[in-house]
């Protein structure tokens, strides 16, 4: 059972059975046992509609009590979970849950309004996340069922008690999780993530973060469909026994400043756009005041006025944390020397989908300034150079957090994972003689946003060239936003007759329209324009790097 994923939770479950669970930020809290109580009652609508363990669940809406509750009650059902981020338009969440077979629906009610049911005719039973009301069911049983929930669940359980509880006995290779690392079919992936994923990744967890403990407050900032967010914000703080507070709204500033001084999380994962903002407003303009940049310069004073700010900066994030791992993205450098001069306590990781998502961590007392730590328990790191230490190469990486492939994808999958169990993960870096990965770029045209999302450019590009009087287009990323370089479609622009200085409006119409299709994250901000085709190689691909 201890080396089960399930049986983390299970015994978790058992052992804080009267603790405070979730929370929704102002709304109800939910005990352990009310947990464990809601799971057994979704268990019994899965039943009731058929559902077989290994069928895939999807749970699409923003984080929250019930999400979590959704994604445990899949999972200790030895059902798979599919979670869909949010922010995706229609008709992505539609091609995932088709892709995926999905055959049951957790659905916000706002992601609902936006979604057309006949586009995915094979989902069996569709479930509001807001409340747990029914859409829809095929199976007469399951809408007499949801009416009456709390007699069937006294039927089955007279007395429910700690002993009551038994989770699906899983076999560690076994699928558990599908998540997609994109919203479309032309780059689709559905990244496979058995159990010995989860259980490999929680358990590094329980063993590396020994400061947290049952009880603790820990705030959920970032969306559950991520792997970061899911894995150390919510399976780590349910195997620890800890208290969730989910941010149910958009995470602003605000939102989450007030989180952090009613909560006082022991722990905090961060994407670094939250850090950066905090510190890039409420720090530097404080550092450029004339008598403050004075005292910096004086011996002794310099290190009370670093303390000074250290000690408010905590304040920001509640004060009772044990350290801040950045995660998602890499981190300004200028913010990150900023951190290291006042010894805050923060540290940076490093992960991916593919492996659920850790592969490099080290605690804030012994992380080194620009790594992004040292490999995790039970993985393997190599770089693909002959010098791993000054030459860069590609990081390869092998081990028990490694996902079983892409979903109906073996092409992709052949393309990465290579037949000695060794994943190509696209990025490029360097090990130094301690142990400590460096990050030295991309190898992948794929963008990391600055709050963590993955962005695919090609996917922008095909709808952007698909636009009036567009030849061809790459987006590449400046000062943290997506710029458009585009090559105007001059033939057709002169056919028509219109004049060359009308094009910037025509194209900002473009960018307009496209902007109206793409995620939050995916949105275009300025454009520029080329008189001349991109270079391309003899196979007719632009030449992405001279561009970057």
């Amino acid at each position: 059972m201890e080396n089960r994923f399930l049986g983390l939770i299970e015994k978790s479950v058992k052992v804080h059975w009267d603790l405070p669970a979730f929370t929704d930020m102002e709304g109800s809290t939910l005990l352990y046992k009310d947990v464990a109580r809601r799971m057994e009652e979704l268990h019994i609508l899965f039943r009731c509609a058929e559902i077989q363990p290994g069928d895939k669940i999807a749970i699409l809406g923003r984080t929250s009590s019930n999400w979590a509750l959704s994604f445990f009650g899949t999972l200790t059902y030895g059902a798979v979970a599919v979670p869909i981020l949010h922010e995706f338009k229609a008709d992505n969440i539609h091609l995932i849950l088709n892709h995926s077979e999905s055959k049951v629906l957790f659905v916000s009610a706002s992601n609902w309004a936006q979604l057309d049911e006949k586009e995915f005719p094979q989902i069996r039973l569709i479930i509001q996340l807001d409340d747990f009301s029914l859409i829809k069911s095929d199976k007469p049983a399951v809408k007499e069922a949801i009416n009456q929930l709390p007699q069937l669940f006294e039927q089955k359980y007279p007395s429910f008690t700690p002993e009551s509880i038994h989770y699906y006995e899983e076999n560690p290779e076994d699928l558990c999780l599908l998540n997609y690392t994109s919203g479309t079919t032309s780059s689709s992936k559905g990244v496979m993530l058995p159990y010995r994923s989860l259980w490999s990744n929680t358990q590094f967890a329980a063993d590396n973060l020994p400061f947290i403990h049952a009880g603790d407050n820990i705030v959920c900032i970032l969306p559950m469909a991520h792997m970061y967010g899911l894995a150390f914000e919510v399976l780590n703080s349910v195997n620890k026994g800890c208290h969730v507070h989910f941010l149910t709204r958009t995470p602003s500033p605000k939102i989450i400043a007030e989180a952090f001084a009613t909560i006082r999380p022991a722990l905090i994962l961060a994407v670094p756009l939250i850090i950066e903002k905090i510190i890039k407003n409420k720090v530097f303009p404080e550092l450029e005041k004339p008598l403050i940049k004075l005292l910096l310069k004086v011996p002794y004073i310099d290190q009370k006025v670093r303390e000074k700010i250290a000690q408010k900066l905590e304040a920001s994030f509640g004060g009772n944390f044990s350290e801040i791992v950045i995660g998602g993205a890499a981190i300004n450098k200028e913010v990150e020397t900023f951190l290291k001069s006042i010894d805050f306590r923060y540290t940076v990781g490093y992960g991916m989908t593919e492996c659920g998502p850790l592969v490099s961590y080290e605690q804030w007392d012994t992380f080194k300034q620009g790594s992004v730590g040292r490999v995790v328990d039970r993985m393997e790191i190599r770089i693909d150079s002959n010098d791993p230490e000054n030459e860069v190469g590609e990081i390869l990486v092998r081990g028990m957090n490694v996902m079983l492939g892409y979903y109906k994808n073996p092409e992709a999958t052949k393309a990465v994972m290579l037949p000695d169990g060794w994943l190509r993960t696209g990025d490029l870096g360097t090990l130094d003689k301690d142990g400590f990965l460096y990050i030295r770029g991309r190898s992948k045209s794929m963008i990391l946003s600055s709050n963590g999302q993955n962005i695919y450019p090609e996917e922008i590009e095909d709808r952007l060239n698909n636009m009036l009087y567009v030849a061809e287009s790459l987006i590449i990323s400046q000062g943290g936003k997506l710029v458009a370089l585009i090559y105007p479609d001059w033939e057709q622009v002169d056919k028509a007759g219109i004049q060359h200085s009308e094009i910037e409006e025509l194209m900002q119409q473009n960018i307009d329209q496209l902007n109206t299709e793409m995620p939050a994250y995916s949105k275009v901000s300025c454009f520029k324009l080329y008189q001349e085709e991109f270079e391309k190689t003899p196979k007719r691909s632009i030449k992405r790097f001279l561009y970057q």
